[in-house]
């Protein structure tokens, strides 16, 4: 897979393409099968398959701090979408400049010269262009009048309700796992990889990898019985803090402490992935360390108790 920033770094497509466009934030099972069919259809063609992305997110650039959490990294995405067989990701940078495009604007710069389009999997409820103008309508007349096709990729239900970004994010902020996981196609995980912190848990018998989560906002809060993924093979279990702290210092930018039952290999600068099992409860600001050292311990337990019953 190419990965490619902006549309001038677009090599030469002499045969044209057959594109998506969207978020794939969290890359669901609707998502998964949106790309199956896009690769379908581009072997029946003989075309590259090509998504296209934004950073940031629309709703992130014009909602800022108000836009919905994000499933997951860029670099993930990247990840699932190489795994998928997609040959090219081209990456556009929304800002203003772009979001000023008129509908016509986009289809004849970005979609007939650029990517010279043979093939277009848009979901019925895109909009587009500046003042969103622009719509599946509208792209069903341009590719009547360019040469290229046009196709709803059909939502992906789940007991006849449409799977969404959306609807994962309110599944995880209303604790239940079990539907995330099932709209997902898997347990909700989060990947990053371990940075130095203030070395406070092991002060109190419960030494954490700490993982950035460079995020506006994070789809989860709370304590949570994980499992870990170490070196995309080895699998631990643990429990994980992920929010701000409020007990040592309140912080702004979340934060994920994840405390690894039996293990005591050194994972500075090492990339885990920590796969949520079990929400065990929320954040909660404790008067003190003694208090925090004794709730932690019965968290510990709690998870242990968990995965002896579900191995």
């Amino acid at each position: 897979m190419q990965f490619i920033r902006g549309i001038y770094n677009l090599p030469l497509l002499p045969q044209g393409c057959a594109l998506t466009i969207g978020n794939f934030d969290g890359c669901h099972l609707g998502h998964q099968q949106i790309l199956a069919h896009l690769k379908q259809k581009a072997q029946q063609l003989g075309l590259p398959t090509v998504v296209m992305l934004f950073e940031p997110q629309p709703n992130e650039f014009f909602s800022a701090a108000n836009a919905p959490a994000r499933l997951m990294r860029l670099r993930d995405k990247l990840m699932f979408l190489q795994q998928a067989g997609i040959d090219y990701v081209l990456c556009v940078r929304f800002n203003r400049t772009f979001a000023n495009l008129s509908a016509d604007q986009f289809i004849q710069r970005y979609l007939v010269e650029k990517l010279q389009v043979k093939f277009l999997s848009i979901g019925d409820d895109f909009q587009f262009g500046a003042q969103r103008q622009g719509n599946f309508q509208t792209l069903l007349n341009a590719g009547a009048k360019c040469g290229f096709e046009v196709e709803n990729n059909d939502s992906f239900a789940l007991n006849n309700q449409r799977i969404s970004s959306t609807l994962i994010r309110k599944a995880l902020a209303e604790d239940d796992l079990a539907l995330a996981k099932a709209m997902l196609g898997k347990p909700y995980s989060i990947r990053g990889r371990v940075a130095h912190g203030n070395k406070l848990g092991r002060t109190i018998g419960f030494p954490t990898a700490n993982i950035q989560l460079h995020r506006q906002v994070n789809p989860i809060q709370g304590v949570y019985a994980v499992e870990i993924l170490y070196k995309c093979a080895q699998r631990y279990q643990g429990v994980a803090n992920i929010g701000n702290r409020p007990t040592v210092d309140g912080g702004t930018h979340p934060l994920l402490e994840v405390h690894i039952f039996d293990f005591k290999q050194n994972l500075y600068g090492q990339p885990l992935e920590i796969i949520l099992r079990k929400k065990i409860r929320n954040e909660i600001k404790f008067a003190d360390f003694a208090q925090l050292k004794q709730q932690i311990a019965s968290d510990v337990q709690t998870a242990k108790d968990f995965f002896k019953l579900n191995v």
